[in-house]
């Protein structure tokens, strides 16, 4: 009988996994990701960079729901050598960035006017799915946020979850880099947003791994620190990028989707992003270092 007791207890359901307000979110999301990339499939268009991006997206997300929701229905995640609830915010960031790219790109990609045609109509309905995807995401991460005070997971605060945005920004200029060899000052702008990227990388993995305790020198002060260093980078890349990059050049004409001179310009932009979330990051760390008791 012990044993049976026993083996019953291992096998409980938590229903609230799939009940509660961040568990219907995620079965959206479930939902729709799927929806999205079965209708983008059954049309057989989807060729290219940007239509794998999408696809990868797409499937990326639903796998990956589907497995937390799965392992928060049979209480199985205290069994992994993880902070559960750091990963789960940090992944529902991760995928609310990633399903609004594609929710941008695909559409701009592979939908032409007039839409007219059956093919057409699935790739809207994919689209639509994609930003109701999007907000599902985007939902899940305001319910799981932590509150002003809660800092049982660092990577549900603000500044966490401005960590996984500034990873993924850096990415997306990583992504769009093109002829920046030989000129120094581009090549700076390079080494500011690989140093960043790893750094914040690293930040991220030892939060979600548990190792943030082997660190040698108090956290809130170290991010306060790494923080101002990356925004005065940052402010550095912000003037040289474009100055470098547009010194006695216009935009050619016609400028196709694979131009250096849009890439050049989408790099602008996305720096001046990361420059602003990690200013933003700065100032939400500085008051976790003031006003969080040690």
């Amino acid at each position: 009988w012990a044993q049976s007791d026993r083996t019953m207890a291992v096998a409980t359901v938590n229903l609230r996994a799939l009940t509660s307000w961040v568990g219907i979110t995620r079965l959206l999301a479930v939902v729709l990701s799927c929806l999205a990339f079965s209708l983008v499939a059954s049309t057989g268009h989807f060729g290219g960079p940007y239509g794998t991006w999408c696809m990868f997206t797409w499937c990326f997300c639903f796998i990956v729901t589907l497995l937390v929701l799965l392992l928060e229905l049979l209480e199985l995640y205290p069994l992994l050598p993880l902070s559960w609830d750091d990963f789960t915010s940090a992944f529902s960031m991760l995928a609310a960035l990633m399903v609004f790219t594609s929710s941008v790109v695909f559409p701009a990609t592979f939908i032409s006017s007039p839409c007219s045609s059956n093919r057409c109509a699935r790739q809207a309905v994919a689209t639509t799915a994609s930003c109701l995807c999007f907000l599902a995401y985007a939902v899940e991460v305001a319910l799981t946020r932590a509150k002003p005070g809660d800092i049982s997971s660092f990577l549900s605060t603000v500044p966490g979850l401005l960590k996984v945005f500034e990873a993924y920004v850096a990415c997306l200029i990583f992504s769009l880099l093109d002829e920046y060899n030989g000129e120094p000052g581009l090549m700076w702008c390079v080494a500011v947003y690989s140093i960043c990227f790893i750094i914040t990388l690293i930040i991220i993995i030892f939060t979600i791994g548990r190792c943030l305790t082997y660190i040698p020198c108090p956290l809130e002060k170290m991010l306060v620190g790494y923080n101002f260093l990356a925004l005065l980078m940052y402010l550095t890349a912000t003037v040289l990028w474009p100055l470098y990059s547009f010194r006695g050049q216009s935009r050619p004409d016609p400028c196709g989707p694979h131009c250096s001179w849009n890439k050049h310009l989408g790099v602008t932009f996305l720096t001046i992003f990361n420059l602003i979330a990690y200013l933003v990051d700065l100032v939400y760390s500085t008051r976790m270092v003031f006003v969080r008791a040690p």
